[in-house]
């Protein structure tokens, strides 16, 4: 009765009180308002969904070139048999999706690949075959499919790709996930790229919400072709937009990127005056198992357009070179990516983002707590009861004596295909599924899908990567006790000093004001998002502009001193210079032996670091990491991108009693926006106590 109340209730209480008093009796009128005070959460919520026809059966509606799933809530209309997305129809509106783009640029899947030894295909999915996989009242199930064959033109992405859209009864959305698989006779390939893609009716959706301190009404599609572009492409500035308070903004869709561990619900609200009702399109991803990159890789989420994305593979903030998926010659491949559910929900309020905002969070939950999924139909799909779980406690052995345990808080622990310590980072092929510790280190790791493994970790303010010493192999049902496991953080002696905490960010340091006329105003006075602004690199030559940074250690506060990114100095003319920075420290004395430095790294793009000790000639060149990286993480306003760790070994005889200086060159000056970004330092001492030189 009070569910049905929420629903109906189109009136105040107060009026449904007056056209009823005449007939209450005291006691009626007692319980009329005690039934409105005991269900007022529950009105609130039941009006966030439209559910009058929750209760219609699923049908499945044909014809040659698409079909329409519908269950009186939701009807999704899908081309046949090329997979798009081309009309979604909730709340009274014929289509959600932009009208008035092809029909075959709304919804859709899309890839970049290539062949190793040829250039970059861009393939946008399209089956050939369609076929139903479930149809009765309570599910609709259809799969478009795509087979390769060698006699297809070259273009031809070498790839069996089954993707799947599933309607339910009652679900107010839509699920979808894919299938890739590969054959023997299968010729080598690399993917860059497959995600996901949804453009949304220009006409109804302007405002995003990607986290709960990110969102904001946006600019259109309209007011970035108007602007003036930037260093790059997608950073334009807002010259002439149809809102005057968005003049003078830079847009940049890689300012709404998230971590994969965080990215699990983002969308878009339509704010509609004429019914006196807002609207919300999300896309919920309910497991980061079939995303590439591990928990911190970053993807890009929703931007203007309006566009609502989701990346399973992805190089952004990695480079292609290091994290796309390689196939051999012959090499076989399966494997599931899903499924992710697009929500929709309404409330009868013409501007209320936040209640939309809250119920699809509360929707995400629910997916999560599903999670694995019983009810989509491939075999490719693990459900829970064939997965097995993975447990153990993680402790660190600490320097200098081996014995002391520490408890780790909050670490990362995660099983992903076999490889070295880190490599979890750049792997794409496989799953991945990963956890945070407790307060004393215990981890479970649920819902395995069976497979190979390594374990991986990482602790929030400890220097380095964990990784257990054997395999694991999971198998259906599986429950794997590893029972304790010793985590030596690499150190070779005490610390003389250090700068900056080993969390894999260069947050810590100091991230300057963005310009005033190239600014995002979502993120002012947001010190946790300050870095996501365009053109904070530039800041570098106004603070430095003929001395490079000098960091005096004991003196210097790296959240005020040292620049969160070590760019090139602008010279004038499109030309740059390499830059050099210094960390001036002094020693009371010099212990006899090796002292060692620690660097890490949490970015880099096309750069070399090459570091010197106490500048004087090619004998105190000491380190050069090479050419590394091209995660861009500075132009794409990233705080980190790959990680990169490093130690070497400085002699005593490098050093003096007084003062000492080490150097740290990036070479590298052709572009603006090549650079490192800085993780943490640590310069050690000879141990005194004889080190277990774990590194």
């Amino acid at each position: 009765m009070m569910e049905k109340l929420g629903v109906q209730l189109q009136k105040p209480p107060s009026f449904l009180f007056l056209q009823c008093r005449k007939t209450m009796s005291v006691l009626q009128v007692f319980f009329f308002f005690f039934l409105l005070a005991g269900c007022s959460e529950i009105t609130k919520s039941s009006v966030v969904r439209k559910m009058e026809d929750s209760h219609q059966p699923v049908t499945l509606q044909q014809s040659d070139d698409k079909v329409v799933m519908y269950n009186g809530i939701v009807s999704a209309t899908v081309s046949r048999p090329d997979g798009n997305l081309i009309g979604l129809s909730y709340n009274g509106i014929d289509n959600l999706l932009e009208p008035l783009t092809r029909a075959d640029n709304r919804g859709y899947w899309d890839f970049s690949w290539n062949p190793l030894s040829g250039r970059s295909n861009y393939y946008r999915f399209k089956g050939t075959k369609f076929s139903v996989i479930m149809e009765n009242e309570d599910q609709v199930e259809v799969s478009l499919l795509y087979t390769w064959n060698s006699s297809l033109p070259s273009g031809k992405i070498p790839m069996n790709i089954d993707i799947r859209y599933i309607l339910r009864r009652g679900s107010s959305g839509l699920y979808s996930y894919a299938i890739f698989e590969r054959s023997e006779d299968f010729p080598a390939i690399r993917v860059d790229v497959f995600r996901l893609a949804y453009k949304l009716s220009q006409g109804l959706f302007h405002y995003m919400a990607i986290t709960d301190e990110r969102q904001r009404e946006m600019p259109t599609a309209q007011d970035r072709s108007k602007g003036q572009t930037l260093d790059y492409p997608e950073a334009v500035l807002l010259t002439h937009p149809s809102n005057p308070e968005f003049f003078g903004e830079v847009d940049d869709k890689y300012m709404y990127s998230v971590e994969n561990k965080d990215n699990k619900v983002s969308g878009w609200v339509a704010f509609n005056s004429t019914n006196s009702s807002s609207m919300g399109f999300w896309m919920i991803t309910p497991s980061n198992e079939f995303r590439n990159g591990g928990p911190t890789k970053q993807s890009l989420t929703c931007h203007v357009g309006p566009v609502t994305l989701n990346s399973f593979v992805s190089p952004h903030y990695a480079g292609s070179k290091d994290i796309s998926m390689i196939f051999k010659e012959g090499e076989t491949y399966k494997k599931v990516f899903g499924p992710t559910f697009l929500y929709l929900n309404t409330v009868a309020n013409p501007r209320d983002s936040q209640t939309l905002w809250d119920d699809a969070k509360n929707q995400m939950q629910k997916e999560v707590g599903s999670w694995p999924y019983d009810f989509p139909q491939s075999k490719d799909f693990i459900p829970s009861n064939q997965r097995g779980k993975v447990s153990g406690q993680l402790l660190i052995r600490w320097y200098p004596t081996g014995v002391t345990l520490f408890n780790v808080s909050n670490a990362y622990v995660g099983l992903a295909l076999p490889g070295d310590e880190g490599s979890w980072q750049t792997e794409s092929k496989g799953y991945q599924f990963w956890t945070q510790t407790d307060s004393s280190g215990f981890f479970t790791i649920q819902n395995v899908v069976p497979g190979d493994y390594n374990l991986y970790g990482w602790v929030p303010g400890i220097l380095g990567d964990y990784k257990y010493e054997y395999d694991i192999t999971i198998k259906s049902g599986d429950d794997i006790q590893l029972g304790q496991l010793y985590y030596w953080p690499p150190r070779t002696g005490p610390t003389v000093w250090e700068i900056g905490i080993p969390d894999r960010s260069a947050q810590e340091f100091y991230v300057p004001d963005p310009y005033p006329s190239l600014v995002n105003n979502l993120y002012l006075g947001k010190p946790n998002d300050r870095f996501r602004q365009y053109g904070l690199w530039k800041r570098y030559t106004e603070l430095y502009p003929t001395n490079d940074l000098v960091y005096h250690v004991g003196v210097s506060d790296y959240s005020k001193d040292w620049f969160y990114a070590q760019v090139p100095r602008d010279l004038g003319n499109s030309t740059y210079s390499a830059t050099t920075w210094e960390i001036r420290f002094e020693l009371p004395f010099v212990i006899r032996g090796s002292y060692t430095l620690h660097i890490a790294l949490a970015s880099t793009t096309s750069s070399r670091l090459i570091v010197w000790v106490n500048k004087g000639g090619n004998r105190h060149l000491r380190f050069n990491t090479g050419l590394r990286g091209e995660d861009n993480a500075i132009a794409r306003h990233g705080i980190h991108g790959l990680y990169w760790r490093y130690n070497f070994q400085v002699p005593s005889s490098l050093l003096v009693t007084g003062t000492n200086s080490i150097y740290l060159t990036q070479p590298k000056a052709k572009s603006p926006l090549q650079g490192i970004m800085y993780d943490y330092i640590r310069f050690e001492s000879p141990t005194l106590f004889g080190s277990p030189n774990h590194n």
